[in-house]
């Protein structure tokens, strides 16, 4: 097993991205696809989607938080 960053993808011209709600907490177990948080802009709404099968480690940006390309927002624990 190794940690890896979950970071909020660059999903185009937006400066203003807001955390709205965890669908997984610290110690949750998710698949690969799954949606990990919810993402709102001025322009439309996202989910954060799991890279691979893993767990939450850590959520370090909490909902309702402001966030930008690349914050890193939760750790998880992934296989290798």
């Amino acid at each position: 097993m190794k940690t890896i960053d979950l970071k909020i993808p660059d999903i185009g011209d937006t400066d203003e991205i807001e955390l709205l709600k965890w669908n997984y907490q610290a110690g949750q177990t998710f698949s690969e696809g799954d949606e990990l948080c919810d993402l709102i802009t001025d322009k439309a709404a996202f989910s954060l989607e799991a890279p691979q099968k893993g767990k939450i480690i850590k959520i370090i940006v909490p909902e309702r938080s402001k966030v930008k390309v690349g914050d890193v927002v939760a750790i998880a624990e992934v296989d290798s």
